[in-house]
C-alpha cells in the first residue's frame, strides 16, 4: 500500500530537520519516518527517535530482505535508508509520512510515491552560509566537513527536480513557506 508522503531534502546543514520538526508540531496528520543508519549515534540522539542505529550486518540483512523503500551509502561506510516497516506502521494509523532524507534518497522516494508526494528542497542562502552553519555545529571533524561540503555542491544542482524550493535565509520565513506549501498540498490531496 502506498500512502501519501512529504519529502523534505537539502544538503546537510541547510535546515531541513528544523523545518520537519516544525511541520510535525503544526500538522497532527503527519508522522515522521525515522530513518535507519549505520553511522555512530551522536550524544544528543536517541535510537528509535532520531534514527534506528543499525550495525553494518543488520543493515545489509534488511537490504537483502527488501526491507527498505530506499537506501544509500551517503558517505563512505555510512548508509541511510527508509524502512518499509516504519512507513507501513504509520499508514496503518492513517498518517501522512514526512521524510527528512538526503537528496538522492528523496529522488528515490519521489519515484516510489509518484503523484502521492510533495517534495521540498531546502536551500541555504549561499554556499558560504552553509559552510559556516556546518562548521559552527561542531559535530564533524575537518575530513567529514570537507566531505559534506563536497556533497552539498553536488546536491544543490538537483534542486529543480523537486516540487518547491525553500530558501532558508530567514528561518521564520522558511517555516512559513513550508507551512503554506504543506497546508495547500494536504487540502488538495484529501
Amino acid at each position: 500500500m502506498i500512502g501519501r508522503g512529504i519529502i523534505v531534502t537539502a544538503p546537510s546543514g541547510s535546515g531541513k530537520t528544523t523545518i520537519v520538526r516544525h511541520l510535525l508540531k503544526g500538522f497532527p496528520e503527519l508522522a515522521f519516518s525515522v530513518s535507519a543508519t549505520t553511522r555512530s549515534r551522536r550524544k544528543h540522539e536517541t535510537d528509535g527517535s532520531d534514527y534506528h542505529f543499525l550495525s553494518d550486518d543488520d543493515f545489509e540483512k534488511r537490504v537483502e530482505a527488501g526491507g527498505f523503500i530506499e537506501w544509500e551509502e551517503v558517505y563512505p561506510g555510512k548508509r541511510y535508508g527508509s524502512l518499509k516497516s516504519e512507513v507501513e506502521r504509520h499508514y496503518d494509523d492513517g498518517k501522512v509520512m514526512i521524510f527528512d532524507v538526503d537528496v538522492k534518497g528523496a529522488l528515490r522516494l519521489k519515484e516510489y510515491f509518484g503523484n502521492k508526494a510533495l517534495s521540498l528542497f531546502v536551500r541555504p542562502p549561499s554556499f558560504e552560509a552553509l559552510r559556516e552553519r556546518l562548521w559552527s555545529r561542531g559535530t564533524e571533524g575537518i575530513e567529514e566537513l570537507t566531505q559534506r561540503l563536497g556533497r552539498a555542491q553536488d546536491e544543490l544542482t538537483f534542486q529543480d527536480r523537486f516540487d518547491a524550493v525553500i530558501v532558508n535565509d530567514d528561518l521564520d520565513k522558511a517555516l512559513a513557506a513550508a507551512d503554506e506549501l504543506v497546508r495547500r498540498w494536504l487540502k488538495a490531496t484529501d
